[in-house]
């Protein structure tokens, strides 16, 4: 464990953190530039993305709290301040979707999925800093969401609004999305901030959604036959979709053990830890011989490409499925896709992380090195929830 908690630690410090801050900032125009392609090519005018500025955020905020490196306090600040002077809306709150690369609203609608994001990044630079404007942006969000996206009827979170918080025909997060009003991913990355941000306000409003989220998981969310999440719901949270995603199971299954722990609630814990455990068995079908875990299924079709941000939630998941069970079989399966990452999907040459592998093996430089959806956070937090894994010890010792 020493051995993997000292790699993890190596490549977050070595690799990924510095490619980041020597090529993605956008010195003329401020923050960072909306796009690095596969072949290491700059984009220097693609529009910016509200999802991975606030994941920069995060990321190095995170980086600052454990490593105290002032470098990455700079580029946690440089993050703030974009995402506080040019994402939020200073007339009907929330964040904009997306800027062009002067910093201008292209597109103006009100993603949930996004304000998620900006809460967890904001309230990540509030631990890191102790910055109340950073705290106070994260909860005028929480209010937001409250107000206007939650569904007082029948529980949950619909998916999208305009920019004046009202219904908005084209609902979907991206083009792979059904256009549906609710999805288990929205779902899993407001359940995501609302635990960080209830670190550090623990406030009753916040306190009863962040529990009401956790019981939608247990109760819509996980199928209790088949302990795969269901992807798309109508509003009345009946399924609309049959495709399993290994990815997000596994994901799911330690942030949702995550959530209850910070809850402080042992009852709720409890639960939470049998939905968990099964959740993460569930994800483990998706595993290859060679320690990497397969994108998805639909019906008999598995999708084998081998997708970065998927092997690294599968380590981190094994960790948590290994402190909630005590079986070492999920440390081997960290370990394993651990080794699956190292000798497949870092670029040793350019730095960073591959999007991925697809299916025939071969590389994939088709998708993004930095983009929209290609960020430091997925293999960034992997390390460092690896490296802080003494908790995990703590917990199996009480």
């Amino acid at each position: 464990m020493q051995q993997l908690q000292k790699e993890l630690r190596e490549e977050l410090i070595n690799n990924i953190l510095p490619y980041w801050m020597k090529k993605t900032i956008d010195h003329e125009h401020g923050g960072f530039y909306g796009r690095i392609d596969g072949n290491e090519q700059i984009h220097k005018q693609a529009n910016k993305g509200a999802i991975l500025n606030a994941r920069i955020l995060w990321t190095f905020s995170a980086a600052y709290r454990i490593e105290k490196n002032p470098k990455y306090l700079e580029i946690a600040e440089r993050a703030f301040h974009y995402l506080r002077d040019f994402f939020v809306d200073k007339e009907q709150g929330g964040v904009y979707w997306e800027l062009d690369y002067l910093g201008n609203p292209v597109n103006t609608r009100k993603q949930i999925y996004a304000q998620g994001f900006a809460i967890y990044g904001f309230s990540e630079f509030y631990r890191a800093t102790a910055h109340e404007e950073a705290l106070h942006e994260a909860t005028i969000l929480f209010e937001l969401l409250e107000k206007h996206a939650c569904d007082s009827q029948f529980g949950g979170y619909i998916e999208a609004l305009d920019r004046d918080w009202q219904p908005i025909d084209d609902m979907k997060l991206s083009e792979k999305d059904a256009n549906l009003p609710k999805s288990m991913n929205t779902h899993l990355h407001i359940l995501e901030p609302y635990t960080n941000l209830l670190r550090v306000w623990r406030n009753p409003d916040l306190i009863r959604a962040h529990e009401r989220l956790i019981h939608i998981f247990c109760e819509h969310i996980v199928s209790r036959e088949t302990h795969h999440q269901i992807l798309f719901f109508d509003e009345q949270w009946h399924p609309k979709s049959q495709i399993i995603s290994y990815g997000h199971d596994i994901e799911a299954a330690w942030l949702l053990y995550e959530a209850a722990e910070v809850s402080e609630n042992a009852l709720l814990l409890s639960r939470v830890k049998h939905v968990s455990l099964a959740l993460a068995e569930a994800a483990c079908e998706g595993l290859q011989p060679d320690g990497s875990l397969s994108y998805e299924r639909n019906g008999e079709q598995i999708d084998r490409d081998r997708h970065w941000w998927v092997q690294a939630e599968t380590v981190v998941g094994s960790m948590y499925a290994y402190k909630m069970s005590r079986n070492e079989r999920y440390l081997e399966t960290a370990q394993k896709t651990w080794e699956y990452i190292r000798q497949n999907i870092i670029d040793r040459k350019h730095g960073e992380w591959l999007w991925g592998i697809f299916s025939n093996q071969l590389p994939n430089r088709i998708d993004d090195k930095a983009g929209f959806w290609k960020c430091p956070y997925h293999n960034a937090r992997m390390c460092m929830e690896v490296m802080q894994f003494e908790k995990f010890h703590v917990s199996l010792q009480s």
